[in-house]
């Protein structure tokens, strides 16, 4: 993910726009340290489609136990709190989409889906993964989530 491409302070843009992380402490800021860890918990974690601009879509999915997606959904821990409990070295039975950030001029042609749908099958190559979880931000986020979990007929819940 180079910094010195023209895509790279718009898809940061985009994040601070619409989930307004810098602003909240209880939200994943996906710092160096929060990225080690998302890579021991699943190469698959964090997944980009760039050009030679850089970063066109960033995906962030998190599997996790159904333990600690409950947690989430029924407000007893944060989203922070959501990646720093995840184990790491053991069976997941959950994915949280955590986030999806799509360039508009590549919106609506499929692309972040089938991101997110390759993430999902590698996440699933090593797990029994029966639910996937959303907080979604934007209608767009939620219907995103409708369509991969139809896809993929994992149980969807919506925080």
């Amino acid at each position: 993910m180079s910094s010195n491409k023209p895509n790279y302070p718009r898809m940061l843009n985009l994040i601070d726009e619409v989930f307004a992380t810098r602003n909240d402490p209880d939200q994943i800021q996906v710092t160096a340290q929060e990225m080690i860890k998302l890579n021991q918990i699943h190469t698959s974690c964090l997944s980009e489609l760039a050009d030679d601009k850089g970063p066109l879509i960033w995906v962030l999915m998190i599997p996790t136990t159904i333990a600690i997606m409950q947690d989430f959904l029924n407000d007893k821990i944060t989203e922070k709190e959501l990646l720093d409990n995840t184990p790491i070295n053991t069976t997941y039975e959950a994915i949280y989409l955590c986030s999806a950030t799509t360039l508009p001029e590549h919106r609506n042609f499929g692309k972040t889906k089938q991101l997110c749908l390759n993430s999902i099958k590698e996440i699933q190559s090593t797990n029994h993964i029966t639910h996937l979880f959303v907080w979604p931000f934007t209608k767009e986020g939620r219907a995103l989530a409708t369509t991969i979990a139809n896809a993929t007929s994992l149980k969807l819940l919506i925080k």
